[in-house]
């Protein structure tokens, strides 16, 4: 079941990262487009909003990935003094209380994009709704809390973090 699960995580981290890719990739086209239509006539109409927008989707979609591929910031300085088994504790400890986090961070921005979306706000130039990029960052933490939860079961397990092929 946690091979099936691991898949899983991978799977879905891949997709997320893909279309955070494509995110970014927009937001440097739409930033060149911008300028040099603001030097050529007039600028391109809600760059600001549409900046903000897939900016937020490129962060929020980009979370599983990097922590499968340890690319945070890491304090393990002072962890690699300890013996093995206090490592494995504390590297447990710190998994929990980063998965919680990232789940109250789901919670609060799921119920965030729900107030949204009863309000119906849209952005004042495009009037494009907020509410589903709202939903995009918190199932982004989603990911990122499930790939943290099974970081858990296989340090508890006694086996190296999760590692895409």
């Amino acid at each position: 079941m946690i091979n099936f699960l691991e898949k899983t995580a991978i799977w879905i981290c891949r997709i997320l990262a893909g279309v955070a890719g494509t995110a970014l990739t927009v937001m440097i086209v739409l930033a060149c487009a911008n300028m040099v239509s603001r030097a050529v006539y007039i600028p391109v109409k809600g760059t600001f909003e549409l900046m903000g927008y897939l900016g937020a989707v490129t962060a929020g979609f980009s979370l599983g990935f990097s922590q499968l591929h340890r690319s945070h910031i890491a304090v393990g300085l002072l962890f690699r003094r300890f013996p093995v088994p206090v490592q494995r504790l504390l590297d447990v400890v710190s998994g929990a209380a980063s998965c919680v986090f990232f789940v109250f961070c789901a919670n609060e921005t799921t119920k965030w994009g729900m107030f949204l979306l009863d309000l119906g706000e849209v952005s004042e130039t495009l009037g494009v709704p907020f509410y589903p990029f709202v939903f995009a960052v918190a199932f982004g933490c989603v990911a990122m809390a499930f790939v943290l939860l099974l970081d858990i079961v296989r340090t508890i397990r006694g086996q190296e973090p999760l590692k895409p092929a």
